[in-house]
């Protein structure tokens, strides 16, 4: 029905996946699922793997996992790929299992980051597991890209390995690590694998597999996009390559030496190298330009001359040689690479480490990003971690090439239970969350400085085709086991961004901007949501869908751009409750965050509310916040509070900051420094600088802030607000934060997750030690609490009554 459109020229200038000629062993057709053993490889007549995946999630046959996306993808190019599902790391063994790959390994720690999938905000220890069947924790180790890529050197030594997903996509330079509070290498040396691809790879994968089995060493490959590699001082590939050094700040640029006022031109130019004399046969021109009195001196013509008088031209000036010729005449672009300061460098300044970020997020447009080069190692240890620019985004035509795979779309055929359902003990909670829904777009132009989806998608929008969405729904409807007619998401990374884009691909090509609608909506952004709503309307007109839900986060202060739009979410597509993420109320923490002000979310509630009234339905608006974000002070977490009593509103789950790797906001929390701005060595105006929620106690404040009506948390507030000088807030009338009373016994904490409560009187589960596995070694990336020895029965306990 609608062809597809590409608004940006990025995709142009880059090979299209579907020319490469198949490799040979697509003869063997396309498998119902890839196969986890050898028996499923026997079946397909297979006597090896080209290729054999390692993730740390439980295998799902899905376009939202992104291993099932990389194998089919692959699979599509002709290779045979096996994969190896939440493996056990104790050894090398289960590595093993599908013999040794003919061309590599490619290794992730999953869909998720392996640590923020394992701790809590409070670095406590989850319990469970979404994306492990039966939702059971411990199933993966801790940082799983490292110990899978161990693991796979140590079981076949000689075959290369590829680091991929967000685990090694978010630290492909050196980073701050929130578990160990250090700064931790590069990935890439720390896993010694010999490639990584960060982002969507499908592009960067694609080509590096076809160079591979054409026999390519993979040492060779340094000039795919997306990839980062370690290379050695002594490298001859790094010849031609024009350096940038950013090693440092505060430091002046390039320098115009001044002119010295008493010299002549003549002088000036011969200072330079050159000369002002005039060339031979230039004739009158010259003359005239020498001065009347020159000519008159030399006897040609007299200044009562006809012939001078026809003869005269106008003046010519020339550029004094000793000024400054122009621009600076810079190397191209795509020759160029930044060196950022070391990682002995990051790890001793903090200062340092916030200009690295900051020149890091700098270079993330594909149009226009250089390479960048840090050092790691000094002296016979020393190399460089080189990260190529960002791949190129996949065009619509693409898109709908890597969506309409042949997918299961279910969870592999060994996860079922006895009646062969995965909806019993071993249901997969990722996979139940997503069966129902539909990827339409990635990408991410929001910037929001606490979320890392713009560092791994990119921030340039890529969507489908409105048929290949269409398509995929009518797949849903026909053959996915247990469908009653309700699609769950039509979204992404957002639930309104499908088709938005720059409307000058010359400007976004050259645009360095970190946002698009910070700190306001850019008016080069193409805002029309016309072409979403037609696919909102389209879906919910098929035969069989009774409901399309929108379950991504809508960016409102898009919506509000279109009541249009507005008017279609809310009269068809909500059931009940929409979640929206203002994140705050006050302007200190929002302009960290780079979101809007309160004030487009209240414009959003009118249009929710009056088109919710026209429809004659009763609907409710969710906000979410963060509580403990750099930037945020006691007093605005108080603000909040107050805004969230004045609103009515009682937030159930309370969402705490967590620093991740690589956002924005983990430099501010780890160096006290504001990015955003340019990075000084001394501290020029309170910009410069951010208010970093540190400690367990100011965390659970602000937490407390959040969950103002949990009596559990009254005494720590009373005690704040006393502190804070605000003893007002404190009584038992409607416009008062919080009762003085307290009720007895009420010292359990309720949690919309019944494993995260606490029952009163009860200890945490965190605080029951776990009996470790008789034979079982315990190592760093085992994920278990440290042996019960028995000490701790045998000492009294100093709490008083």
């Amino acid at each position: 029905m609608n062809a597809p459109v590409d608004v940006s020229f990025f995709p142009r200038a880059a090979k299209p996946l579907t020319s490469y000629r198949k490799f040979w062993a697509a003869r063997f057709g396309t498998a119902p699922h890839l196969p986890m053993s050898r028996a499923e490889m026997d079946k397909l007549g297979w006597d090896s793997c080209d290729i054999v995946l390692v993730t740390g999630d439980a295998y799902v046959d899905h376009p939202s996992f992104g291993m099932a996306v990389i194998g089919r993808m692959l699979e599509a190019q002709g290779f045979r790929v096996g994969i190896i599902a939440q493996p056990d790391w104790q050894s090398a063994e289960p590595f093993r299992a599908l013999g040794k790959p003919n061309l590599f390994w490619g290794v992730t720690a999953g869909n998720m980051d392996s640590m923020i999938n394992r701790y809590t905000a409070d670095r406590k220890i989850r319990t469970d597991d979404a994306y492990t069947p039966g939702d059971v924790g411990g199933k993966r180790p801790d940082r799983a890209a490292i110990v899978y890529s161990q693991r796979c050197r140590e079981a076949f030594k000689d075959v290369p390995i590829i680091l991929g997903g967000i685990e090694g996509s978010l630290r492909r330079i050196a980073h701050y690590d929130y578990w160990s509070d250090k700064v931790r290498r590069s990935i890439v040396v720390d896993a010694k694998c010999d490639l990584l691809l960060y982002g969507n790879a499908e592009r960067a994968l694609v080509e590096v597999a076809h160079r591979l089995a054409a026999r390519e060493p993979i040492e060779k490959i340094t000039d795919v996009r997306g990839t980062a590699f370690v290379r050695r001082p002594d490298d001859d590939s790094r010849l031609g390559w024009f350096e940038i050094n950013s090693t440092s700040v505060d430091e002046p640029g390039r320098i115009e030496s001044h002119i010295n006022p008493y010299q002549t031109t003549s002088e000036q130019a011969a200072g330079q190298g050159s000369s002002c004399a005039k060339e031979d046969g230039q004739g009158v021109t010259d003359s005239v330009a020498a001065g009347p009195e020159d000519t008159r001196a030399e006897g040609q013509f007299s200044s009562n001359s006809p012939v001078a008088t026809a003869a005269a031209q106008p003046l010519t000036f020339y550029v004094n040689p000793a000024l400054p010729s122009g621009k600076l005449k810079l190397p191209p672009r795509d020759r160029s690479v930044i060196r950022l300061p070391s990682y002995e460098q990051v790890k001793a300044d903090p200062v340092l480490y916030a200009h690295a970020n900051r020149v890091l997020h700098l270079e993330t447009n594909p149009g226009n990003a250089r390479a960048l080069v840090q050092a790691h190692g000094e002296g016979a240890t020393a190399r460089d971690v080189w990260i190529n620019p960002p791949p190129i985004p996949l065009t619509t035509a693409e898109m709908d090439y890597v969506f309409d795979l042949p997918y299961a779309r279910a969870p592999h055929p060994s996860y079922a239970d006895e009646n062969g359902s995965h909806d019993g003990a071993t249901k997969i909670p990722a996979w139940e969350m997503i069966r129902f829904s539909v990827n339409i777009m990635r990408g991410c132009f929001g910037g929001c400085t606490f979320c890392s989806i713009t560092e791994h998608e990119g921030r340039i929008i890529q969507s489908r085709s409105e048929d290949s969405i269409i398509k995929e729904i009518e797949d849903i409807r026909d053959k996915v086991k247990g469908f009653t007619g309700t699609i769950s998401d039509l979204g992404g990374p957002t639930a309104n961004m499908y088709r938005l884009g720059c409307k000058s691909p010359e400007i976004e090509a050259a645009c360095r901007k970190p946002s698009c609608v910070y700190p306001g909506v850019c008016q080069n952004l193409g805002t029309d949501h016309h072409p979403l709503v037609q696919i909102y309307r389209r879906g919910r007109a098929l035969k069989g869908i009774k409901k399309i839900l929108i379950g991504s986060g809508v960016r409102y202060d898009l919506a509000v751009l279109s009541p249009e739009y507005v008017k279609e979410l809310v009269q068809h597509h909500v059931g009940g409750y929409l979640k929206i993420a203002p994140e705050h109320t006050e302007q200190g923490p929002l302009s960290k965050m780079m979101k809007p002000g309160i004030g487009t979310y209240d414009k959003f509630k009118t249009l929710f509310d009056k088109f919710t009234a026209e429809a004659g339905k009763k609907q409710f608006l969710i906000p979410y916040f963060i509580a403990a974000h750099p930037g945020t002070t006691d007093e605005d977490m108080m603000n909040l509070a107050i805004w969230l009593k004045k609103h009515g509103f009682r937030a159930d789950q309370v969402q705490t900051f967590y620093p991740s790797p690589m956002a924005t906001a983990t430099t501010m929390y780890h160096t006290g420094r504001n990015p955003l701005r340019g990075v000084r060595r001394e501290v020029q105006s309170d910009d410069d600088t951010v208010d970093v929620v540190r400690g367990e106690k100011r965390r659970r404040l602000h937490k407390a802030f959040l969950r103002y009506h949990d009596a559990s948390n009254w005494p720590l507030l009373r005690e704040a607000l006393k502190a804070m000088g605000r003893s007002d807030l404190i009584g038992n009338g409607k416009h008062h934060l919080i009762p003085t009373w307290q009720p007895l016994g009420d010292d359990g904490y309720q949690s919309a997750r019944k494993k995260n409560s606490t029952p009163s009187g009860a200890k945490p589960q965190s605080a029951v030690a776990a009996k470790p596995v008789k034979g079982r070694m315990l190592t760093q990336h085992t994920g278990l609490p440290p042996r019960d020895t028995g000490t701790s029965r045998a000492k009294p306990s100093r709490r008083p009554r």
